[in-house]
């Protein structure tokens, strides 16, 4: 089997160990992975601020980046939610406005093969165990974009469970936003600064080593409070701890 990585803008600049894990990690499975050069950003910043039109070109972009693979993977829930909730709704507000079905035929095409990286996992290769060691205690955040808008379930955490070494233990409060949002951090950011405080509350109560989740937007939220309040916890993408190994774990 033959997938495509949507690797994301985010975690191209600022998180590039979460790609190279989710390839490290499909490889072992007997997927081989490509990775097309022309993506770009999926045009959610734009999209969420107001500024529809200038989403569009990076609709047309995107859909001609994975022309042709039937597999398009994501460790983002985020971006794959922009993709197959969005995309279909900017084609037809373009429709409405009378300038044809071009980006309508872009989003049916792309959106149906676009898959979040658990759901690709569980859902097509049929696997929650993936050989995967990490001897660590770790709670599991659910983003917003992956719960609510994707409906990922249980996936996750099945996924975790499975892992060798590794104690999953509940965070409270865990289907609460932890107060991130993209652009909702920065225009409100007094009210964001507190729901991540709250967030980082719950996961520090439960003594847990690592704080994981399966969007690094979020997870740079929550980061960046721990850092200033000076925990131990530690953050990392879900992706990280299923490609890990006795013999190649995270670094």
């Amino acid at each position: 089997m033959r997938v495509a990585l949507f690797v994301t803008c985010v975690n191209d600049a600022l998180y590039p160990q979460t790609g190279i894990a989710v390839v490290r990690l499909l490889e072992r499975l007997g997927v081989d992975v490509d990775f097309p050069a022309g993506q770009s950003c999926c045009g959610q910043p734009q999209y969420n601020t107001g500024y529809r039109y200038e989403a569009e070109p990076l609709v047309r972009r995107t859909a001609a980046a994975f022309a042709g693979h039937e597999y398009v993977v994501t460790p983002s829930g985020s971006c794959a939610a922009m993709i197959r909730e969005h995309y279909p709704r900017i084609g037809r507000e373009a429709e409405r406005e009378g300038r044809g079905t071009e980006l309508t035929e872009a989003a049916r095409s792309l959106a149906p093969r676009v898959y979040e990286l658990t759901e690709f996992l569980v859902d097509v290769l049929g696997v929650t165990d993936v050989g995967a060691h990490f001897p660590h205690t770790v709670t599991y955040h659910p983003s917003c974009h992956g719960l609510r808008g994707l409906g990922l379930g249980d996936r996750p955490r099945r996924l975790l469970a499975a892992v060798r070494g590794l104690d999953l233990v509940e965070l409270p409060g865990a289907q609460e936003c932890c107060g991130f949002g993209g652009t909702f951090a920065v225009k409100n950011p007094d009210v964001s600064t507190a729901m991540g405080a709250d967030k980082i509350a719950a996961a520090a109560g439960t003594g847990a080593e690592v704080l994981c989740g399966a969007d690094n937007s979020c997870l740079a939220h929550l980061g960046g409070l721990l850092r200033r309040a000076d925990s131990p916890l530690r953050i990392l993408h879900l992706a990280e701890i299923l490609a890990a190994t006795e013999e190649e774990p995270p670094t």
